[in-house]
């Protein structure tokens, strides 16, 4: 029979005066070392990823422009016309104070919405009897820029009322609507407009559409009347100048989100609400002071339709959350990015229709 082998007897031994060896492992320094690097990565990785998604943000705000340059194009293929602002018999005041659907909820059929459009009557008020049920239960994408702080619904009595929107469409540079007359501003859109392509004499390219604004904005509104000191031929040329011509007007705004009521009510015809003018440049600041805050505003001198003498004088301005740019989608459907440091002319100029300019925006 074959003997096992048995191993070498040094093998079998263990070997004198040597320890094993220890397993390798991070020092706490090491540990904090490797820690603070990490920290510094993920710091640098962060605004890059901010970058990237601001960027999409910004690319989806561009495409809910254009779709509804589109849409408002189609509804003049279909009526003959681009829609008014508002409708309003001159002459007259609004027997309710929501008496007119805006631009907003003309074109709901062209950008996919005919659920919401069948649900609704344009000849009645927005917020009264089913239109007002409709309207708290309905939220459009299509007129929120992603970017936008507060995309939450408005509420009234404790209960959802409204949802915002961030685009508003052109009304001009100051002027905005006579009720005894009938009269209308020089932007593209004022109440009763009905205008067709050819009325841009200015250009189809150099003419605004629409623009970003900021949903609940503090404004003012129902002051005097400011005609004798800035006539439609020459609106205000400094911010500063409108907390003056606010005084003693109907104040919205407040501490509170909810109180700050400008665009957040995409139903409605206001130039408030669903416009903008170009007074003043893209995100430029607006002051005014009430109860010891600081706000930014907006000013409508009167609401549309409230009277039926007092003409409506508006700065409204396009503000955005891009940084030092808006979106704005132009009549031949073209979107945008027009700075805040464009030029006061340029920008007013781009918000007539027939001004005769003839310069492009940087």
């Amino acid at each position: 029979m074959s003997q096992m082998l048995s191993p070498p007897a040094q093998m079998m031994q263990p070997t004198k005066g040597r320890s094993p060896r220890p397993v390798a492992a991070f020092t706490l320094i090491e540990l904090l070392v490797v820690i603070a690097i990490i920290g510094v990565l993920v710091g640098l990785l962060l605004p890059a990823v901010q970058q990237v998604r601001e960027a999409a943000r910004r690319l989806a705000c561009g495409n809910n422009l254009k779709q509804m340059v589109l849409a408002t194009h189609n509804y003049a293929s279909a009526n003959g016309h681009f829609p008014p602002s508002m409708q309003h018999t001159p002459g007259t005041a609004f027997a309710a104070n929501n008496g007119s659907w805006g631009v907003h909820g003309r074109i709901l059929p062209y950008i996919e919405q005919g659920v919401v459009a069948d649900q609704i009557d344009l000849e009645q008020p927005w917020d009264q009897g089913s239109n007002g049920s409709v309207v708290a239960a309905t939220r459009i994408d299509t007129f929120t820029c992603p970017s936008e702080v507060n995309l939450f619904f408005r509420t009234k009595n404790g209960a959802d009322y409204v949802f915002p929107t961030t685009y508003g469409f052109n009304f001009g540079t100051w002027f905005i609507y006579d009720p005894a007359t009938g009269a209308g501003g020089d932007g593209a859109f004022h109440p009763n407009s009905a205008y067709r392509s050819k009325v841009f004499t200015d250009g189809l390219s150099k003419t605004l559409m629409a623009s970003e604004v900021r949903a609940f904005t503090a404004y003012v509104r129902n002051t005097a009347d400011p005609g004798g000191s800035f006539p439609a031929s020459a609106p205000p040329s400094a911010p500063t100048q409108i907390a003056a011509l606010a005084n003693g007007g109907q104040l919205k705004l407040g501490t509170d989100t909810n109180s700050n009521t400008g665009h957040t009510e995409w139903p409605d015809g206001r130039v408030h609400h669903t416009g903008f003018t170009t007074t003043f440049p893209p995100n430029a600041v607006v002051p005014y002071s009430s109860g010891g805050t600081d706000y930014t505003i907006d000013y409508n001198s009167q609401q549309e339709g409230k009277s039926s003498t007092q003409k409506t004088y508006a700065a409204i301005t396009a503000r955005s959350y891009h940084g030092d740019l808006v979106n704005a989608a132009m009549i031949d459907g073209s979107v945008r990015r027009i700075t805040e440091t464009i030029q006061l002319k340029i920008w007013r100029g781009l918000g007539t229709r027939r001004g005769g300019e003839v310069a492009n925006p940087p």
